[in-house]
Order: C-alpha cells, then sequence, then structure tokens
C-alpha cells in the first residue's frame, strides 16, 4: 500500500460503534480521506443510524460486502465477537485487503489464525479523542503487513492526533495509559469542577476551568518537552495554595490511583487475549 495514495484509499468499518465513528470523524475532518470512501457495517440498520446521519457514509448489514468494497477493513467490534466476525469475512479476504483491528485485547496472532495465510494484519489501540483530532494511539504490525502499510497506519492515525509504532508487547500498556485515559481524564474535570462548585463556583465555569486546565497542562507537555515534574514544580510555590494542594493529592493516594488504574485496564487488556 502506497503512502502517497492513502488518500484515495476505501476504508471499511465492521462495527459502527463510538470508535468507528471517533475514527471515521476524525478522517473526515481532518481530510485524510472522504465521506465517498467510508463504508461502515452493523448487525441491523438501526444500529447504523446513528453513524449514517452523522457522516452520511454508506453502510450495510453485510460484513463481507466492507471487505470486497474496502482497501482497508477496520475491525472495530468488541473483543468479544472478533473471532466471529473474522471467520466470517475470511473467505472474501483478498491479498490487496489491509486488515486492521482497534478491538482491545485481541492479539495479533489471533487475528491473522482465521483469515487467509499472507493477510496483511495491524493492530492498533486508538482512543476516542480521535472524533475532535486529538487522539493519542499506538500500533503494531502482523507478521505479514509491510512496512508501507505501517506507514499507510501512522498517516491515517496521525491526521487524528498523535501515533506511535510499539512493539506488540507494548499494546496492553498503552490500552492501560491512552485507550482508557480518557475516561480517567473525564473522572478528574468532574471531579475538580465538584470542587469549583463547592468553593462557590457556578457549574458551567467549573467545568470549563476543569477542562481547559487538563487540556493546557497537556499542551505544555507536549509543545514543551519538560518533564511533568518539573512543570508540577514551576506551579508550586514555597508556602503557596498548590503545594498545599498537592500535598492533600499525595496524601489521598492520587499518584498510586492513576497507577493502579493503568495497570488494572492494561492486566484487563492482556487477560482478554488469553
Amino acid at each position: 500500500m502506497n503512502q502517497s495514495t492513502a488518500e484515495e484509499m476505501t476504508i471499511g468499518f465492521i462495527g459502527a460503534g463510538k470508535m468507528a465513528q471517533a475514527l471515521a470523524s476524525g478522517f473526515v475532518a481532518s481530510r485524510v480521506t472522504s465521506v465517498d470512501k467510508l463504508l461502515a457495517s452493523a448487525p441491523t440498520m438501526a444500529s447504523l443510524r446513528e453513524i449514517k446521519e452523522k457522516l452520511s457514509i454508506n453502510v450495510t448489514v453485510d460484513n463481507k460486502e466492507i471487505v470486497r468494497k474496502s482497501d482497508v477493513i477496520i475491525i472495530a467490534v468488541k473483543p468479544n465477537v472478533v473471532s466471529d466476525v473474522l471467520k466470517e469475512i475470511a473467505p472474501v479476504v483478498k491479498s490487496q485487503n489491509l486488515i486492521i483491528s482497534v478491538a482491545a485485547g485481541i492479539r495479533l496472532a489471533a487475528i491473522e489464525q482465521p483469515l487467509p495465510q499472507g493477510t496483511r494484519v495491524i493492530r492498533v489501540m486508538p482512543n476516542t479523542p480521535c472524533l475532535i483530532g486529538a487522539g493519542a494511539s499506538a500500533y503494531a504490525l502482523g507478521t505479514y503487513a509491510k512496512p508501507n502499510d505501517g506507514e499507510a497506519v501512522n498517516k491515517l492515525m496521525s491526521a487524528v492526533g498523535f501515533c506511535q509504532s510499539v512493539p506488540e508487547s507494548l499494546i496492553d500498556a498503552v490500552v492501560g495509559v491512552s485507550g482508557s485515559g480518557p475516561a480517567y481524564m473525564f473522572v478528574a474535570i468532574e471531579a475538580l469542577a465538584d470542587g469549583g462548585v463547592k468553593a462557590g463556583l457556578p457549574r458551567d465555569m467549573a467545568i470549563k476551568l476543569a477542562a481547559q486546565t487538563l487540556l493546557g497542562a497537556g499542551r505544555m507537555v507536549m509543545e514543551t518537552g519538560t518533564h511533568p515534574a518539573e512543570l508540577k514544580d514551576g506551579v508550586c510555590s514555597p508556602g503557596g495554595t498548590t503545594i498545599a494542594a498537592v500535598h492533600t493529592l499525595e496524601k489521598n493516594g492520587f499518584r498510586g490511583a492513576l497507577i493502579d488504574a493503568v495497570l488494572e485496564s492494561c492486566n484487563r487488556s492482556r487477560n482478554m487475549g488469553k
């Protein structure tokens, strides 16, 4: 697959849930592809209503049709049905198809096994901020995937945020940090806003202040390249309000809770693949 023609690829989604919608919307918004080059399938037309209404893409209840009409097939179904989907589409998968799985916990070997020998497979772990071009994704190449397949995936995923190639052994850790990470940050925003409300702020203002604070802090890390600890120290004046607040976070296990959350998500992903 030639990177220079990535914009010409037809991309089919098997599964039309939140992740498929986030990726499809992000691809279109970033102009890495166009609506007429996107297709999606789901078991029922009712399941396809939302993605069709939002993006006006072609939809079908026939997974094999997606394979026949697409260069790239993105498997975006729940992990527990990936095996059934792969067995269903295997008879129509051709050498020109690139299979991308975004299902958490499903190993490359398990994806490759039901498909024809030599099928090019890539495992991707994106996250939902791909919807607004602010995603964080990592990908691992399968046995038969070629370097230019990786380049094509990198081009697609970089169009909707940060993207990094990793060995498959690190994908579960990626799930823990960035795959599940938006949920941790939404909880943090909600909790910050609750604190603001308790201190007297209107709810709408508190949410906006909290969300913008996380956005700004993230941008500072990415754009300055400065270690987060150094940036944190820069906010903590001696004897000031921030160091007092950080002390409270440490006493209440804030750092340990986040580490435990990452490890719990990582282990869950690892166990799903067994």
